[in-house]
C-alpha cells in the first residue's frame, strides 16, 4: 500500500501492487498530467479508475467509481455526499488523456517469467509470440471516422473496430508490447511498432501473415531469435538438407535461414503443410522436431485475447468511449487491468507452488473485483470524488 498524505490516496490494493502510487505520480509529472490544483477527481485517482474500468468493462463509469469508493463512503456515512456525476467523470478522463496510461504500460509491463515457470522457456530461450486481434468500439461518428469498420455481405458491420497487435510472454501470459490503429491497418504494419520490444534471449513465434523482409530484418536486429511461419507462395532456395531434417536455405534478399517443413493432419482428415523459418542455423541447438512442436505454443496468444475480450469484457465486449482519445484510454486501461490480474496470478502460483496455467483467470478476476473496495483507502481529509 502507498503511504498516507498523497493527495488523499492511500492505497488501491491489487492495482497499487502492480502499479505503485509513486510510479503513477512520477509518470503523471513526466507527462504533464498531474493535477495542478486540488480536484475532486484528481489525476492519480483517475489513473486507477481507468484501470478499474478495464476490469469492469460492462459496468458504467460512475458505478465503477462507486465500487472503488464503496468502503470509504460506507465509513464516511452522510458526510460522504453524492458521488461525482458521469459528466464530471468524463471531464476528468479527458483531462487525464491517454499519455500517462501508455507510459505506465510501457514502463511497468515487462516479461516476468523466471526459471521456475518451465513452460515459459525452450531450452535457454524465453518464448514470446506475436499476433493481432480486433476490438469493437462504440458506434459514434468520431469512432467510425477514426477506426473504420469491416465490410460484410449486408454492408458495413454494426460497430467500428480498431486493430491491435501485441507481443506475449507465453509462460506468464503477459502482453508486454502493443500497437493499435484503424481496422484497415495491416497487422504487419502495426507490428513494426512493437517488434522493438524484443530482446536478446527471446524466441519469437509468429504466423505467416507477419512475414516480410523488412519486418523480419527488424526483428533479427533486436538480437532475439525468430520462428515464423511463411506463406506457401514465398520462394525459398534450399541449399542443404541438415541431419535433423531441416533445410539450410536462402531468402530472395540473400539472407541465410533454416527452414522446417512438416504436414499436419486434422480430425476432419484435412491436411496442411507448414513451413517455418528460423535464424537459429545450428540444428543441434534447436532440432526441427522440437521447433515444430514449439510452434504450437503460438496459440497461447489466442487464449490471452479471449481473456481480455470475453473473460473480462463479456461475450459482447464493446469499448465504452465515444471519442478516439478516450477509446485509446479504454484500451490501455484494459491492458493494464489484464496485467494486474496476471501479476496476482503469478504471485499466487509462486507462493503456493502452482503452475500459473493452473490458476483460474476468471476466479482471479472475480476475487480482485470483489475485494477492491476493501483495499481502497483515503486519508481522513480526502475529498476525492465527493462533490
Amino acid at each position: 500500500m502507498a503511504r498516507r498524505g498523497d493527495g488523499g490516496l492511500e492505497g488501491l490494493g491489487v492495482l497499487d501492487t502492480a502499479f505503485p502510487l509513486e510510479e503513477v505520480r512520477r509518470i503523471l509529472a513526466e507527462t504533464g498530467c498531474e493535477s495542478r490544483r486540488k480536484r475532486k477527481l484528481p489525476a492519480r485517482l483517475m489513473m486507477y479508475h481507468a484501470i478499474a474500468l478495464g476490469l469492469m468493462c460492462a459496468v458504467g463509469a460512475r458505478q465503477v467509481l462507486r465500487h472503488l469508493l464503496a468502503h470509504v463512503r460506507e465509513e464516511s456515512g452522510p458526510v460522504a455526499g453524492p458521488l461525482a456525476t458521469e459528466a464530471a467523470i468524463t471531464k476528468a478522463r479527458q483531462r487525464l488523456g491517454v499519455a500517462p496510461l501508455r507510459k505506465l504500460f510501457e514502463e511497468c509491463v515487462q516479461p516476468m517469467a523466471q526459471k521456475w515457470i518451465e513452460n515459459a522457456w525452450y531450452r535457454s530461450w524465453r518464448i514470446v509470440s506475436l499476433d493481432g486481434t480486433t476490438l469493437r468500439v462504440l458506434d459514434t461518428d468520431a469512432n467510425s471516422e477514426r477506426f473504420g469498420r469491416p465490410a460484410s455481405r449486408k454492408g458495413a458491420t454494426a460497430y467500428p473496430q480498431l486493430r491491435l497487435v501485441a507481443l506475449l510472454e507465453n509462460g506468464t501470459r503477459i502482453l508486454f508490447g502493443v500497437a493499435t490503429g484503424p481496422y484497415a491497418t495491416a497487422e504487419n504494419v502495426l507490428a513494426r511498432t512493437v517488434i522493438g520490444r524484443l530482446r536478446r534471449g527471446m524466441l519469437c513465434l509468429a504466423d505467416r501473415g507477419f512475414f516480410g523482409y523488412e519486418l523480419w530484418q527488424q526483428a533479427i536486429a533486436t538480437g532475439a531469435d525468430q520462428l515464423w511461419r511463411i506463406k506457401s507462395s514465398l520462394k525459398v532456395r534450399i541449399i542443404e538438407k541438415l541431419p535433423d531434417g531441416s533445410y539450410l536455405s536462402q531468402l530472395r534478399n540473400g539472407e541465410t535461414v533454416r527452414m522446417i517443413r512438416f504436414t499436419l493432419t486434422f480430425k476432419n482428415k484435412k491436411s496442411e503443410e507448414y513451413r517455418l523459418l528460423t535464424n537459429i542455423l545450428d540444428h543441434r541447438h534447436a532440432p526441427a522436431t522440437e521447433l515444430a512442436r514449439l510452434y504450437a505454443k503460438r496459440w497461447t496468444v489466442e487464449t490471452v485475447f479471449d481473456e481480455m475480450k470475453v473473460r473480462i469484457g463479456g461475450p459482447k465486449m464493446l469499448l465504452r468511449s465515444a471519442t478516439e482519445d478516450l477509446v485509446e484510454q479504454d484500451v490501455y486501461g484494459l491492458l493494464l487491468a489484464h496485467f494486474g490480474i496476471r501479476t496476482e496470478i503469478l504471485g499466487a502460483a509462486r507462493q503456493y507452488g502452482y503452475d500459473p496455467d493452473e490458476v483460474s483467470f476468471v476466479n482471479a478476476l472475480h476475487v480482485i473485483i470483489r475485494t477492491i473496495p476493501e483495499m481502497v483507502s483515503f486519508s481522513p481529509s480526502a475529498e476525492a470524488a465527493l462533490p
